[in-house]
């Protein structure tokens, strides 16, 4: 299992545009993935979970992944959160 702490960088938060791009990377592996906020842990390749999280700017998620691809599902995943969703 590994754990990473993200943090939501750009400015209009975990909308839809970078939710679904999560639930699409998330959805080309066989690992489970899930991500917590504030007491809430959803699954990630759930386009529904994942706009019920309402992360703004500032949030800080805890990924979860688990599985035999955990760690290429979780370089991927990360990184797409630590550029901020590829937005300004």
């Amino acid at each position: 299992m590994i754990e990473k702490i993200v943090k939501i960088k750009n400015k209009a938060g975990l909308h839809t545009r970078p939710a679904a791009t999560i639930v699409k990377l998330a959805s080309k592996y066989k690992c489970e993935f899930f991500i917590a906020k504030d007491g809430l842990n959803i699954n990630g390749k759930s386009i529904i979970g994942v706009m019920t999280l309402a992360a703004e700017t500032g949030s800080e998620l805890i990924l979860t992944f688990e599985g035999e691809d955990e760690q290429l599902a979780s370089d991927e995943i990360t990184d797409f959160f630590n550029r901020g969703f590829d937005e300004p």
